[in-house]
């Protein structure tokens, strides 16, 4: 069976997220959206990890977690849904600030992983005894590098798993422009065989990173960082398996299981181990590949300045010596710009057992293209959303799986022919710069227009 993971998105008490992030709605969005695992994301927050404690339980799968029976969402969706229950592991995001190398300033976020409520309880007592401030947010601030991080994560529990959060992004992230690493052993020196995988995050995709090629020996892996209940999902990882077999043990183990050098040495049925994590009943349960953002789209994918609305490609940055053509102050470098910079591969190489990936754009985007409509949250648009998942089951089924025949059952012949396209990846897209999104544009101006006459 495909299981769909979402392994880093964010609670209520995170800043700039949805006061609409609470277990009972994650776990009813989860369902909407057909992810089947979800992090519990921001664990280290107290009143959070209270609310984990009360209102989740072990479920069959060891190391994972689903809510109790009774809890209801608030804001309950008006179609039925799903049974099957959300899974939840054990997940947050911490972001690193210190001064290293040339007394530069580094700013790195990464993704954290426990096998257990007691274990992420053990991480938080020693996180508060090296006096950080775990209740100002839930993706804390910590003041210590990331090598001392993860060693912390390693002494509370071998099975823990520390995973860089959006790598490229320019600010905050491992190979960031402005506050990164050239390499991943710069930055975690002799602890990086415990580094397996990185986030490729909302602004590349894996062919952009399989431009690097010391990257061939981690996975990578694909998650929403959602700060609403609508982008769950928008990024996820995909497994294949045997459900009976499913546990954090085995997601991690996949994962380490999924670099292109690891299935060059024993294929994909051929397990190796990761930490403490035992192997053995683990070769049921692999890594199929990443659902991607179209990077184009990400908020960081070209060179730009918001405040003078300057988009550039990387070529146009060199040329303008790395400054605003409007204030002629310096501007964001982006994600691509970053990875050709720290690129040793050409442009379109991909390792020979590298996992697939699906480039994706939402289910309402979609809708609101089609539909002429000028934005997602259009009533127009979430009308049509609930009817088509209603009929559906699940918005991944739509996006993914359904056929051109059954595709044309429920939705209008132009619905299903914008979705076919965004499948193929036939759409143009206005790129992301300086923290703004790009706009996705699937129909031409002229089929838009033509489409208009037809109504008159």
């Amino acid at each position: 069976m495909r299981i769909i993971a979402d392994l880093h998105i964010h609670s209520k008490y995170s800043r700039a997220c949805s006061p609409q992030l609470t277990l009972e709605n994650i776990d009813a969005w989860c369902r909407i959206k057909g992810v089947d695992i979800v992090s519990t994301a921001d664990f280290t927050h107290p009143r959070w990890f209270a609310e984990l404690k009360s209102k989740l339980v072990p479920s069959e799968h060891n190391g994972l977690y689903k809510l109790k029976e009774g809890l209801q969402p608030q804001a309950p969706p008006p179609i039925a849904l799903p049974k099957n229950p959300t899974l939840f592991l054990m997940g947050t995001e911490i972001a690193c600030i210190y001064s290293q190398g040339a007394k530069k300033m580094r700013r790195v976020h990464h993704c954290v992983f426990a096998p257990s409520l007691e274990v992420a309880q053990k991480i938080n007592v020693a996180l508060a005894a090296r006096a950080a401030k775990l209740g100002s947010d839930g993706r804390p601030i910590l003041g210590m590098n990331s090598q001392d991080l993860l060693k912390l994560l390693l002494e509370a529990d071998e099975r823990c798993v520390l995973i860089p959060a959006h790598a490229w992004t320019p600010w905050f992230a491992i190979f960031g422009s402005n506050s990164g690493f050239d390499s991943i052993e710069e930055c975690f020196g002799d602890l990086t065989p415990h580094i397996f995988a990185i986030e490729t995050g909302l602004s590349s995709d894996p062919s952009m990173n399989w431009r690097v090629r010391e990257l061939d020996r981690v996975a990578l892996v694909s998650h929403s960082d959602a700060h609403s209940l609508p982008n769950i999902g928008r990024e996820a990882d995909v497994f294949e398996g045997e459900e009976k077999g499913l546990s954090y043990d085995a997601i991690m183990a996949a994962i380490k299981n999924a670099s292109p050098a690891a299935l060059s040495r024993g294929g994909s049925g051929q397990a190796t181990s990761v930490s403490g994590l035992a192997t053995r009943s683990h070769t049921h349960l692999r890594m199929l590949g990443t659902i991607e953002f179209i990077p184009d789209e990400g908020r960081y994918h070209f060179d730009g300045h918001r405040d003078c609305k300057v988009r550039l490609h990387p070529a146009e940055t060199k040329k303008l010596g790395g400054l605003c053509p409007v204030c002629k102050k310096p501007v964001t470098i982006g994600v691509l710009a970053r990875v050709e910079e720290l690129a040793n591969e050409p442009d379109g190489r991909k390792p020979k057992h590298a996992p697939k990936y699906w480039g994706l754009v939402e289910l309402d985007k979609i809708i609101a293209e089609a539909e002429g409509v000028k934005g997602r949250s259009a009533k127009a648009v979430e009308k049509l959303y609930w009817d088509l998942v209603a009929k559906a089951k699940t918005e991944m089924n739509i996006l993914l799986n359904l056929s051109a025949s059954e595709l044309a059952a429920i939705a209008s012949t132009r619905l299903a022919e914008a979705i076919e396209r965004v499948r193929e990846g036939k759409v143009t897209i206005e790129p992301g710069y300086d923290g703004e999104y790009g706009t996705v544009k699937i129909f031409s101006e002229a089929e838009k227009a033509k489409a208009k006459q037809a109504l008159f």
